[in-house]
C-alpha cells in the first residue's frame, strides 16, 4: 500500500542566511527541528509556486525518489525584524504565514553530468525523467539542474515551475491536461535515463486516485486561499479538486507524455556531437 506522509508543520525560529539564487531569494531558516531552506511567498514567487513545490515533493517521495525533508513552515509576524538587508527585510514582512521548507543539506553541490553523472544510476535517472514529465516541470536542464549531490547521492529540489497549466486554468480543457509535454526533450537526464515506457505501469500504479487526494488535502488553506486563486475564482476546495482532476486525468492511460518522452530520448541519442576545432 502506497504511503502519502503528512507534512510536518514547523516554526521558524532564527533567519540563518539567504541563498540568492533566482527570483524566489529562499533562505536558510533554523526551525523547531533543524535547518530547512524556505521560500517565501513575499519573494515574488508566489502561493502557486508554492504548491507546485508541495505538489511535487510529494509525488516524489511517494515514488521513492530522493528528496530532501519536506515540511510547512510557520513564519510569525516577528520574525527576521532585526535583518539588516532591506531586500531581504521586505521578503520577510510580506511573508507571515505558513511557507514551504525542506531539509538543509550541507555540503551538497549542484549536479554536473560530466562531474557526477555515475552518481545516479539508470533506472534513477528513468524514473525522474518520467516524474517531471507527469509534472510538467521545464526546469531540471543541464542550464539549471536542480539536483543537488549530497553524500555520493542525487536529492530532488525545487518544482516550483512546474504544473504550470494552474497559472491559467481557465484554459486547461481533457487534451491540456493530457498534453505529451516535448519540453521533456531538454531534460539534464535525458540521455543517461532509460526508456522510459520500462518504468510507466509501476510509477502510475503507485499514483492511485486516493493517493493523489491525500496529497492535495494536504495543501495548506492558507496557501490556496491567496489572491491567485481568488482570480480564479477558486475557494480553497476547489482548488483542491482542479489539482485532483488535472493530476488524475494526467495519469489516465494511454500517457501522451511518456511517448514523446521515449521519441526525444531517442533523437537525443542519435544526434551527432557537433565536431570542435582546435583554436591556434
Amino acid at each position: 500500500m502506497t504511503i502519502v506522509r503528512p507534512l510536518p508543520i514547523l516554526t521558524a525560529r532564527r533567519y540563518v542566511q539567504p541563498l540568492r539564487e533566482g527570483g524566489s531569494l529562499p533562505a536558510i531558516v533554523d526551525t523547531d527541528d533543524g535547518l530547512f531552506v524556505v521560500k517565501f511567498r513575499g519573494a515574488g514567487q508566489g502561493a502557486k509556486a508554492l504548491v507546485a513545490e508541495l505538489v511535487g515533493g510529494m509525488l516524489a517521495d511517494v515514488l521513492g525518489l530522493p528528496m530532501p525533508m519536506l515540511a510547512l513552515v510557520h513564519v510569525s509576524e516577528t520574525f527576521g525584524r532585526s535583518e539588516p538587508d532591506p531586500e531581504i527585510a521586505d521578503v520577510l514582512r510580506k511573508s507571515h504565514g505558513i511557507y514551504v521548507g525542506l531539509r538543509y543539506l550541507d555540503g551538497a553541490f549542484n549536479f554536473d553530468a560530466t562531474a557526477a553523472g555515475d552518481l545516479i544510476s539508470v533506472a534513477q535517472a528513468t524514473r525522474i525523467v518520467w516524474l517531471d514529465a507527469l509534472l510538467t516541470n521545464p526546469d531540471r536542464t543541464a542550464r539549471n539542474t536542480n539536483l543537488l549531490i549530497w553524500e555520493r547521492s542525487p536529492w530532488l529540489i525545487d518544482h516550483g515551475a512546474a504544473l504550470y497549466a494552474h497559472h491559467d486554468w481557465a484554459a486547461v480543457d481533457e487534451a491540456r491536461m493530457q498534453s505529451p509535454f516535448p519540453l521533456i526533450r531538454d531534460h539534464v537526464l535525458l540521455t543517461h535515463a532509460g526508456d522510459v515506457g520500462t518504468v510507466d505501469e509501476e510509477m502510475a500504479s503507485m499514483l492511485t486516485p486516493n493517493v493523489i487526494a491525500d496529497i492535495v488535502e494536504q495543501l495548506p488553506d492558507t496557501l490556496l486561499a491567496d489572491p491567485a486563486y481568488h482570480a480564479d475564482g477558486d475557494s480553497p476546495a476547489t482548488a483542491r479538486a482542479r489539482y485532483l482532476t488535472y493530476l488524475t486525468t494526467r495519469l489516465t492511460g494511454p500517457r501522451a507524455f511518456v511517448t514523446t518522452a521515449g521519441k526525444a530520448r531517442t533523437d537525443r541519442l542519435s544526434e551527432v556531437p557537433l565536431q570542435r576545432t582546435a583554436r591556434r
